[in-house]
């Protein structure tokens, strides 16, 4: 007879640090539940899936899940107007106030402190 002290261990899902173009990071936009949530800041990607209720399809920043976040995040604004099309490249977000690169800087803080870094957000290149 045979019975267990401990139950079997449960690793925590690992994942690779790599890059992410836009296209391969939409497809973390967390629109099915076994989906993880990604977003984009600042050339970096976070898994922010441990922030569904605020990232998920009908969370209060849910537009950001699975996008280049940084250019609505600095301005404060959930506009759709504010997130560069899949298909086109990363904004460089030049035309930012000083203001609003403070405030994207206390966004990128935020997720550095709360949330794992898993890559880079670069550009397509093919």
């Amino acid at each position: 007879m045979s019975s267990k002290i401990f139950p079997d261990a449960k690793h925590p899902e690992t994942i690779v640090f790599r890059d992410y173009t836009p296209k391969q990071l939409i497809e973390h936009d967390g629109r099915t539940l076994d989906t993880k949530i990604f977003l984009g800041i600042r050339g970096k990607v976070y898994d922010v899936s441990k922030g569904r209720n605020f990232y998920g399809p009908e969370g209060m920043y849910g537009n950001f899940a699975g996008r280049d976040a940084s250019r609505g995040l600095a301005k404060n604004s959930f506009d759709l107007e504010m997130l560069t099309p899949i298909d086109q490249p990363l904004d460089t977000l030049e035309d930012l106030t000083e203001e609003e690169i403070n405030s994207l800087n206390d966004w990128h803080g935020h997720f550095e402190n709360k949330y794992g870094c898993i890559g880079n957000l670069v550009n397509d290149t093919t």
